[in-house]
């Protein structure tokens, strides 16, 4: 089975390392270097976006 396309767009992720602080990580050792806690603070801080977008679209 292939790989599932991504909900989140690259461009989004790096943004949302770069203000986690750990966007370095992604550049030199891409993705699979980032520790589960920054993932899941990423997958966290996306989920806070998109629902203040949603109320402020309300």
């Amino acid at each position: 089975m292939g790989r599932k396309r991504g909900i989140m767009s690259e461009a989004f992720k790096e943004e949302l390392a770069k203000e986690l602080g750990f966007y370095d990580v992604v550049q030199n050792e891409g993705w699979g270097g980032i520790r589960s806690r920054d993932a899941g603070n990423l997958v966290k801080l996306a989920i806070q976006k998109a629902q203040s977008q949603m109320i402020g679209k309300g």
